[in-house]
């Protein structure tokens, strides 16, 4: 199914569930995820300003490359190990 608007705006989707969803280049801002859930998802690539990680638990997850405020979070991870 293809859905011909590329803009959204002021819409509820809560409780929504999405599978096999394409949303390559897609911007979000002002957006409410709180409590959501994410599996079998690539963010390769994605860029994250201003974001809430309060409380955000990631397992199983590739990590290869991935900054934090500069820092690779390989490196962080190697030294909290050592």
């Amino acid at each position: 199914m293809t859905i011909n608007s590329s803009k959204f705006e002021d819409v509820s989707l809560a409780e929504a569930s999405f599978k096999d969803v394409n949303l390559t280049l897609a911007n979000f801002t002002d957006v409410n995820l709180a409590g959501s859930s994410f599996s079998d998802v690539s963010l390769t690539g994605a860029k994250f300003h201003n974001v809430d990680l309060s409380n955000v638990a990631i397992t199983d997850a590739n990590l290869d490359g991935m900054v934090i405020n500069g820092i690779l979070v390989t490196e962080l991870l190697r030294v909290y190990g050592a």
